[in-house]
């Protein structure tokens, strides 16, 4: 948190960017930019230009990215947080069918595969801070209102509109830190931002697991949302917009506003609106249709799709498996079986802070070997030890559980799957980000798309599965999936990758 001196210079810094952008505007209406149709073309004013969030200062751009993460965070939480009381939940509602209980928690994640699809369109409408704020207070109004059901069906319907509000920073979040963070700066961003949507499902059931266990599982809703209004109010304060098209869209208004510019004499175009109209209507179909439209025709994507929809329902599995494990085998109460997750955090927190702080500098080592050209490829060594980490953990936190050995052992295989898991989203939400800037949100609206139909779909046939296999072959299936999804994945970026993306409709280099 800043101090208020902190806040005054950053005030004042404001003031002086919004007294230059003044100043562009009318060095724009003495030095008009025109085409041979006598338009206006309105950019950023240099590479310096202050106007641009890549030119904010840190202290700027990490409020953004620390503001963004955060709200990125609390929906995860609440999508897990009700996994430890969902016995007693269950029992409120007279909810006996095991792929019943499942489908109140998995629900929230089927959202998160619908929301993005046309969250990501109006954030290029209308902004990525807007939109994030206002889907935010949508997810606040039903997650609340999850806390007050009477039904099943209640619940069930509750919780899916509140992910649909939650999937928002998911699918923006990219987007924002691809709007201010230059590309060999991006990885430490992306460091921190990729720890929210896989530590909140770590830190909610550990929550979760004390307050249902103390008071009652209706808590755990009404928890999340108070959390929810002190992040909504940093939102309000901290947030600025950073979509460029938008951004020079507002430029050019002021522009239009100072020159009286007359309807059909000269026209005033951003640099955006010259290569296609922004018209709410072209914007949203275009957008509408991007991230289906990338997953088809854009091979890389498929790959990075499939490979992150098996990693993310691996990770709900497990998510929904743990109370089960500690409190089936090892025969611990709600509260000390839900403290088990942390061994996941552990994981998931070493391997993300210390692949952080070598990502960029790893991407910089090879950008400098290439010739001072970097590539998104530079992102993929940090597949290499998750495709390793992935099936060794599945492997010993199985075969541990079934065979009852001590619940360390089965800490330390759940630690390796979150070291896993978290080196391959870094990895590969960076890679995506590098690869399609400007359409990030569609990107990863697609790939959004596709990982949370398998994380509401495999904690449904995960009750059934180890009641017949039992954990350890279970788990050996799923780390045999993990061998042969993710061991090619790296060769094949590394390999063909460049080749691939030369032949893309949306590569923005």
């Amino acid at each position: 948190m800043n101090s208020p001196l902190d806040d005054s210079v950053d005030k004042r810094r404001d003031d002086d960017e919004a007294v230059a952008s003044h100043g562009s505007d009318e060095d724009t209406l003495r030095h008009p930019q025109t085409t041979p149709e006598d338009e206006i073309i309105v950019d950023w004013d240099g590479p310096d230009d202050p106007q641009n969030p890549k030119n904010w200062t840190p202290a700027k751009r990490w409020r953004s990215t620390f503001i963004v993460s955060l709200f990125t965070f609390v929906s995860p939480v609440s999508s897990s947080m009700i996994a430890p009381g969902s016995a007693d939940m269950a029992a409120t509602f007279g909810i006996t069918n095991s792929t019943e209980i499942a489908l109140t928690i998995s629900v929230f994640i089927l959202a998160f595969a619908i929301g993005p699809l046309f969250l990501g369109p109006l954030s290029e409408i209308y902004g990525r801070s807007r939109v994030i704020q206002i889907s935010n207070l949508f997810f606040f109004a039903w997650n609340l209102s999850c806390g007050f059901a009477q039904s099943k069906t209640q619940i069930i319907i509750f919780r899916f509109f509140a992910g649909l509000g939650g999937s928002t920073p998911l699918a923006v979040g990219g987007g924002v830190l691809g709007d201010i963070w230059r590309t060999e700066e991006r990885g430490k961003a992306i460091g921190v931002y990729s720890l929210a949507p896989l530590l909140g499902p770590v830190i909610g059931p550990v929550a979760g697991a004390w307050i249902a266990e103390r008071t009652t599982w209706r808590w755990v809703f009404w928890s999340t949302s108070i959390f929810t209004v002190g992040v909504q109010i940093l939102g309000l304060f901290w947030l600025r917009e950073s979509f460029a098209p938008l951004l020079l869209e507002q430029k050019a208004q002021r522009i239009r506003a100072a020159m009286d510019v007359e309807k059909g004499s000269r026209t005033v175009k951003t640099v955006f609106e010259k290569q296609e109209t922004r018209h709410w209507k072209t914007i949203f179909a275009k957008s509408l249709i991007r991230p289906f439209a990338m997953f088809f025709q854009e091979p890389i994507m498929q790959v990075i799709a499939v490979y992150m929809a098996f990693v993310y329902g691996t990770l709900y599995l497990f998510l929904t498996t743990i109370p089960s494990i500690y409190r089936d085998v090892y025969h611990q109460s709600t509260g000390i079986a839900g403290l088990h997750y942390i061994a996941l955090g552990i994981g998931i927190t070493g391997a993300s802070q210390l692949n952080a702080r070598i990502m960029d500098r790893i991407y910089i080592y090879l950008k400098n070997k290439n010739g001072g050209q970097g590539e998104p490829e530079f992102r993929v060594p940090a597949m290499v030890p998750a495709s390793v980490l992935l099936p060794a953990g599945l492997f010993i936190a199985g075969w541990c559980a079934e065979t009852h050995t001590h619940w360390i052992g089965t800490d330390i295989g759940i630690a390796l799957v979150g070291a896993g898991i978290i080196l391959c989203f870094q990895s590969m939400q960076t890679y995506v980000v590098d690869c399609f800037t400007l359409y990030a949100a569609s990107a990863l609206a697609a790939v959004s798309f596709f990982r949370s139909l398998a994380g509401f779909g495999f904690p449904l046939f995960a009750p059934a599965m180890y009641a017949k296999l039992g954990y350890g072959k279970g788990d050996s299936i799923l780390a045999a999936v993990a061998i042969v999804v993710g061991c090619p994945a790296p060769i094949l970026f590394w390999k063909y990758g460049k080749r691939i993306r030369a032949r893309s409709r949306y590569h923005v280099t």
